[in-house]
């Protein structure tokens, strides 16, 4: 027995798409939209028994507050969220909506008639392994070099992060120069595109923030 949906995503193409390769299925296919910010509109305003709302940011800010609305103002409705893995944030983001469900971009046509059907059910329709994944990397984040340091270093060119250490290290334009074995006005440019990024107006303000920030420490591989 065919299940009424409403397809939505950030993509009218893959919306129409999959609503196309379901319709073929058998299945009553009520809406297809974009962008997945209209779902809450097109599932209130035909009340199928599944949204699918498929998006390509689930870690964003607010792109769940579709799904919020549609379980205030229809409860019935359930709404699966066709996203990407690993995103262990957005997976988490959509239950917390209210999701009944939570499936990969990838997945075959199979694998989300199966999430529609426990889904229309009443049961969580998401892969156990998923939520394994999605929980594991929730409980013990990998370490990501976010701290200031890392971000600086990051914006620099080796050869950038060269000059650094050398004002650093209190060595003036000629012998920057002599010791990477570059013209002076060359050397010159370079201490100023470092004094830029840096977003700093002296080479002392440069020597003291990677010496605050533990920018000379990493690129020394300290």
């Amino acid at each position: 027995m065919g299940v009424r949906i409403v397809v939505v995503d950030d993509h009218r193409l893959l919306a129409e798409a999959l609503a196309s390769a379901l319709k073929l299925r058998g299945h009553r296919v009520l809406a297809a939209g974009a962008p997945s910010s209209s779902a809450a509109d097109l599932a209130i305003g035909r009340a199928p028994e599944v949204c699918l709302m498929g998006t390509s940011t689930p870690a964003e800010p607010g792109v769940f507050d579709p799904v919020t609305r549609i379980k205030r103002e229809r409860p019935a409705i359930a709404v699966i969220v066709l996203g990407p893995v690993p995103n262990p944030r957005g997976i988490a983001a959509a239950f917390a909506a209210g999701a009944s469900g939570y499936v990969r971009h990838d997945e075959r046509i199979e694998g989300v008639e199966r999430a529609m059907a426990k889904a229309r059910a009443g049961e969580v329709a998401v892969a156990p392994q998923l939520l394994q994944t999605a929980f594991a990397e929730l409980l013990h984040p990998a370490a990501e070099p976010d701290d200031e340091g890392s971000r600086l270093l990051q914006i620099l060119t080796p050869r950038e992060v060269e000059v650094l250490v050398r004002v650093a290290e209190g060595e003036d334009t000629r012998l920057i120069a002599a010791g990477m074995g570059i013209a002076p006005s060359t050397a010159r440019t370079h201490v100023q595109r470092v004094l830029m990024k840096l977003g700093v107006g002296s080479r002392l303000e440069a020597a003291a923030l990677a010496a605050r920030t533990g920018l000379l420490d990493r690129a020394s591989g300290g």
